[in-house]
């Protein structure tokens, strides 16, 4: 499908087939602003946190940021958590996470300096599984409320039949979470929206997990490259997705094949862009996000260069709205 013909059918370009500018979108907004606390995911900015986390949370605090989704691992995290991320963080070029080696105390301290708080935080599959107390325990010291896994491994996700225990794990995470008084979410990546069998694999999933257990935070710019509309699954889903990375895309591109590997993802991280900068009508899907559940909005992008400029242009543009 051709790029124009595509986004017109998310509804995300406007007459003509060419995309209004986001300052006419600005202008026809009226007052109280669409979002009066933005967020920022921590990945965006993994350099800076680990070459000096209190002067990286001072810049975001000046910039405006009202709040942060952390990253892990964590000193509780799993081992085979840190095994996935110790054989892929040569490939990042750097190794910083969770708590960039300070103590939960001294982050909540240079959190609390700044204004900052963490309503969510990502972590992995078997920690989720296996150590939702540690979890806890973290959680009434940094403060956060939501528990969130980014992706699903690999090898869990293979078949509709995957998907469907995936559900049922999700579930029982969901019921453990909500016993120690937290909440759990998926965050969605780029894979399981192309049909398997006639039925799209996201779908399956999250049709079979309790709403009032597993919650949703939605992706935008993985959303899009996975040829799924985001305005269509924030109806569909309403009430469910309380969360949302904020993430634009120069371009419309989608994957090279099915979404399902990491290589297709950092395939297109030349695409993402800052806030305001691409071919994301914020403008349309906010307003939806929030009458639909949303609460907390944070922007991403990913391991972004020149953070300093970037993060505040991402900053700047969603508090113009």
């Amino acid at each position: 499908m051709k790029r124009n013909t595509f986004l017109q059918h998310l509804g995300l370009l406007s007459m003509g087939g060419t995309l209004l500018p986001h300052s006419m979108f600005g202008q026809l907004n009226a007052e109280p602003k669409l979002l009066e606390a933005i967020g920022i995911q921590l990945f965006s900015l993994p350099f800076l946190l680990e070459k000096d986390f209190i002067q990286a949370i001072a810049m975001l605090s000046r910039m405006g940021y009202k709040e942060i989704e952390m990253y892990g691992p964590y000193p509780f995290s799993s081992e085979a958590a840190y095994q996935r991320w110790n054989a892929v963080t040569p490939h990042l070029g750097f190794s910083g996470s969770g708590y960039f080696g300070l103590s939960e105390k001294e982050v909540k301290a240079i959190l609390d300096e700044h204004g900052i708080t963490v309503p969510a935080m990502h972590t992995d599959l078997v920690t989720l599984e296996n150590h939702v107390v540690e979890l806890d325990k973290a959680a009434k010291s940094i403060g956060f409320k939501y528990i969130g896994l980014p992706a699903i491994p690999d090898e869990r996700r293979k078949t509709l039949d995957d998907y469907k225990e995936m559900a049922d794990t999700f579930n029982s995470i969901g019921e453990q979470a909500q016993q120690e008084g937290l909440m759990f979410y998926y965050h969605n990546h780029g894979y399981g929206l192309n049909e398997i069998e006639g039925q799209i694999p996201f779908e399956v999933l999250i049709d079979n997990t309790d709403p009032d257990l597993v919650f949703l935070e939605m992706d935008l710019f993985w959303t899009l490259a996975g040829k799924a509309n985001p305005i269509d699954y924030l109806k569909k889903y309403s009430g469910r997705y309380h969360l949302m990375h904020v993430k634009d895309m120069k371009e419309q591109i989608s994957f090279s094949g099915d979404g399902g590997n990491s290589s297709q993802w950092i395939e297109l991280f030349p695409n993402m862009t800052t806030v305001g900068n691409g071919v994301v009508d914020f403008n349309t899907i906010i307003p939806i996000a929030k009458e639909n559940g949303v609460k907390h909005f944070f922007v991403e992008q990913d391991m972004v260069q020149n953070p300093e400029i970037a993060l505040k242009k991402s900053f700047d543009y969603l508090s113009s709205l």
